[in-house]
């Protein structure tokens, strides 16, 4: 399971024209997901993203996680992040969870963090075409991969 998290200002998510997800201040989470993926994994992403320790403090210094600003966060599904570049110029998707195994997985990942948080997240809607947009703060972006956790 791979994450490119994002500090945001602020982001939104429309499918079709309707805007189906918007936070003023906190994380917007792209969310990757591989067969091999089992809860093990959402659990120790989850807990990582949601402590994570990139929001400044009064002293201007990032010392305090999402929770501790109670700040909002976006999840939102996408399977490329498990793009193999390695030969060509057409990505590979093949790392990628099928929907059938990604579906239950992203789900399980948002009620994880969901529980992590102590609030709700919102969400972008799986396997739409959407339109992501965000207001870097920072600019703070990091990438977390549940294969190099130790």
């Amino acid at each position: 399971m791979k994450a490119i998290i994002q500090r945001v200002s602020r982001a939104s998510v429309t499918t079709e024209g309707e805007k189906v997800a918007n936070i003023q201040g906190g994380l917007l989470i792209l969310l990757g997901i591989t067969d091999d993926d089992i809860q093990k994994d959402i659990n120790w992403l989850s807990k990582k993203i949601s402590n994570l320790r990139i929001f400044n403090d009064e002293n201007g210094v990032m010392n305090k996680s999402l929770i501790d600003i109670n700040g909002d966060a976006i999840v939102v599904s996408q399977f490329t992040l498990h793009a193999s570049t390695k030969k060509g110029n057409r990505p590979s998707y093949i790392k990628a969870a099928k929907p059938d195994t990604a579906i239950p997985l992203y789900e399980q990942f948002i009620k994880q963090i969901e529980i992590d948080l102590g609030k709700k997240v919102q969400t972008g809607q799986f396997g739409a075409d959407m339109k992501v947009e965000l207001l870097n703060d920072g600019p703070v972006t990091i990438i977390i991969d549940t294969k190099d956790k130790v």
